[in-house]
């Protein structure tokens, strides 16, 4: 029997490319969503039926998780947390409700699901954890601290899960992307040169090592390395 992928917030453009990768090198896929639909269609234009089980998963949704994850015919080898949700920032400043989901989809659920998963010393099968996280969570940036926050603390419960987690050797990765061409960030004015293909996304998680951070596209990782080291005074002058 091959091994089992679990895929969370599956309905996202890069989700969706893992489900299919990860479908080419020979693993079953779960891939779970609130929007089963157009899931439905993407396994289908794909002709990857047979190799992927759908799953209602809804990630602000926590007293269900528990039920969600005992149900599971297989306990998954690999998990890949993907869920995403955006308000822009000025938006969110004077909306609560738009903050609170991204808090909710970004971490607190993140955290939900992924206790669970993490402590369930009964699957002997579990391997690795993912999850999609953003540059955005590097530094507080005044124009978008309120996403880039729940980000940042995605980051930190994974690194921190990681520790946890070695002594059972489980691997635990961070992508930590810039931005992705998808229907998240469709409308967004962003400069085309640094955009990445969710395709490329995919084949990052798909064949993540050892690495904790993992970042995306070279010019990306240079980025990345600057706002690591620039001196607050200068971050306060970006956008």
């Amino acid at each position: 029997m091959s091994e089992s992928v679990l895929i969370l917030g599956a309905n996202s453009d890069v989700a969706k490319e893992c489900i299919d990768q990860y479908v080419r090198k020979g693993y079953q896929v779960v891939a779970a969503s609130r929007n089963l639909k157009q899931l439905e269609e993407f396994i289908k234009s794909h002709k990857i039926e047979e190799k992927v089980e759908l799953k209602h998963f809804d990630a602000v949704d926590f007293s269900s998780h528990q039920g969600f994850y005992d149900d599971l015919k297989t306990k998954p080898s690999i998990v890949v947390y993907a869920a995403g949700f955006l308000v822009d920032n000025e938006k969110a400043l004077r909306d609560w409700e738009g903050s609170y989901q991204m808090m909710n989809v970004h971490y607190a659920g993140a955290v939900s699901i992924l206790n669970i998963v993490s402590t369930d010393e009964s699957n002997t099968n579990l391997q690795q954890i993912i999850g999609l996280s953003s540059l955005s969570g590097v530094r507080g940036r005044k124009s978008n601290f309120i996403y880039g926050s729940t980000k940042s603390a995605f980051t930190q419960y994974l690194a921190g899960l990681k520790q946890y987690l070695m002594p059972r050797k489980i691997k635990v990765n961070v992508i930590v992307a810039g931005y992705i061409r998808s229907k998240m960030t469709a409308g967004l004015e962003l400069k085309e040169s640094l955009m990445l293909e969710p395709e490329f996304i995919a084949q990052a998680v798909v064949n993540a090592k050892n690495k904790l951070i993992i970042v995306p596209g070279f010019k990306w990782k240079v980025i990345y390395m600057i706002l690591k080291l620039l001196p607050e005074s200068l971050v306060a002058k970006l956008p």
